[in-house]
């Protein structure tokens, strides 16, 4: 369609043709005609954008628009329109409705929002008309066949969006999953790695120094060292340490080893001073090897500490990886039936492991009641909600602060509380947290759908509630769910509105609280 073809009897027809517009009446099409505003957009041409405050409603006359949106830095295209039939039916595999592909733009406007996504136009030549947003509704009262259509994709448009938010979610949780695994494997894995390059040669050195110690040693000198080896094996690591009084203690023994003859005098003096001893007390507990067999026990007990070192730090490498592992099976339920009987805490716990690089500089409280009862539901999709809040929380408190997480039995309902002493929730934003699409954080950084799926899971899963308190400093997510076996919802309680600023005096301290 050219410029020409979006005036007069042309664009009537145009519009008559519409599935949108099939139903209204000759004086109808008539008004809409004279309300239309017709735009011929070049390839690449924005329509609208992510984020702008959303004007009117478009309708797609020829040519094809792209809808995309930024997440993360990352451009996606949600979906595309198009006037062609072949290009239409290879967008309706997910059962996107034809109509859908003839008009966009009324999600903002009906709930009196911004865009929530980029649509520009694709091919060389795309024709659109507008309604700005008193004439949509005007529209809308006017002409009742259009809400008929409209109303049937405006269905499919929000059910798909979080379709595609779920996978988003799925993996954005896989990848959340894998980058806190990585780097809390980062540090035993290391360990692993160092203490098996390292192994081979220090078990060389130890057969060697093992022949030259009892080619010198005499049997008294023999059992002297085997008793002050089984005496450093039992010793306990010191409760605690002085590093400037240990680094004393170090260079003071490995000068004397030095001048006493052995080869390696530093891993010698770091071995008895990492135990918390000086030099006085190695001294004390050598009296009785002679001169000549000195210089060998010395590198023989050096071999010793070495080997022992490797030993202990794969020995306290191996239960962290395991640790790491099962916590993160526990956190995707892999190999689990979908619906089970499950302690909710382990699931507040794994959400940690999992975000613990996020959690960095934040101290964690737990306030956990002892002996709570089961839940029956689907853990892995409450660790995704789990995720979401303590992921915003940390966000929130931009690196430091404290985060709280608390479980109680209120009834014949659970009650996790998440709280964090971030900069809150705007008291304007407050009441829409749970929309789809709403979104506090900047475009490209939220899509808007996390507390919405959230909710949906809490609710419509799990047959509970949730419920946001905030101010400056001090936000709380309130999740209610209902307890194995109880026929009951945990609806929120009537008394207390779905979200509200923050003005309850604090929560009590449960016994048997423990800070992290």
């Amino acid at each position: 369609m050219n410029a020409a073809d979006t005036k007069g009897p042309e664009l009537r027809s145009a519009l008559r043709e519409l599935e949108i517009f099939a139903g209204i009446t000759e004086e109808q099409l008539d008004w809409l005609v004279s309300v239309s505003e017709p735009r011929i957009l070049a390839d690449g041409d924005v329509l609208f954008r992510d984020g702008e405050e959303a004007t009117g409603f478009h309708v797609l006359l020829s040519g094809g628009l792209v809808v995309t949106k930024v997440v993360d830095g990352r451009e996606e295209v949600l979906t595309r329109h198009s006037t062609e039939e072949e290009s239409a039916a290879a967008e309706d595999h997910d059962g996107k409705p034809s109509a859908a592909h003839r008009f966009t733009g009324e999600l903002p406007l009906l709930t009196d929002g911004s865009y929530v996504a980029t649509a520009a136009a694709s091919g060389p030549s795309t024709t659109v008309v507008a309604y700005p947003k008193p004439v949509f509704f005007e529209m809308l009262t006017r002409c009742h066949g259009v809400a008929a259509v409209l109303i049937p994709v405006l269905a499919w448009r929000i059910k798909s969006s979080e379709v595609q938010a779920r996978k988003r979610a799925t993996v954005e949780a896989l990848g959340t999953l894998a980058a806190g695994l990585a780097h809390e494997l980062n540090n035993p894995a290391a360990a692993v790695a160092r203490a098996a390059q390292e192994l081979a040669p220090a078990l060389e050195r130890l057969t060697r120094t093992a022949q030259a110690w009892g080619a010198a040693a005499s049997g008294a000198e023999r059992s002297l060292l085997d008793r002050l080896a089984d005496e450093l094996d039992k010793l306990p690591p010191p409760a605690t340490t002085d590093p400037f009084a240990q680094a004393d203690a170090e260079e003071e023994i490995a000068d004397w080893a030095e001048e006493a003859g052995t080869e390696r005098p530093g891993l010698l003096g770091s071995g008895i001073a990492d135990l918390g001893l000086e030099l006085g007390w190695l001294l004390e507990r050598l009296e009785g090897v002679g001169e000549p067999a000195l210089a060998p026990a010395l590198d023989h007990l050096a071999a010793l500490l070495e080997i022992r070192s490797l030993a202990a730090e794969l020995r306290a490498a191996g239960p962290r990886i395991s640790q790491l592992v099962s916590a993160t099976r526990d956190y995707a339920n892999l190999d689990r039936a979908p619906e089970q009987r499950f302690p909710v805490t382990d699931g507040l716990e794994n959400t940690l492991v999992v975000l613990r690089a996020k959690l960095a500089g934040i101290t964690i409280v737990r306030e956990y009641e002892p002996g709570l009862p089961e839940l029956t539901g689907y853990p892995s999709e409450l660790n995704q909600v789990w995720t979401n809040l303590v992921d915003n929380a940390a966000e929130a408190m931009e690196g430091s602060g404290v985060l709280t997480l608390r479980a109680r039995a209120e009834g014949v309902c659970m009650v996790v509380e998440i709280a964090d002493t971030g900069r809150g929730i705007p008291a304007e934003s407050l009441p829409r947290i749970f929309e789809p699409f709403y979104t506090t954080k900047d475009v490209g950084k939220g899509t808007g759908l996390g507390l919405h799926l959230s909710y949906r899971i809490v609710t419509q899963r799990h047959h509970g509630s949730i419920t946001a308190r905030s101010r400056p400093g001090r936000t709380r997510m309130v999740v209610r769910l209902p307890f194995a076996g109880s026929a009951q919802s945990c609806a929120s309680p009537a008394t207390t509105p779905e979200t509200a600023p923050e003005t309850a005096p604090e929560t009590a301290p449960i016994p048997g609280t423990s800070p992290s």
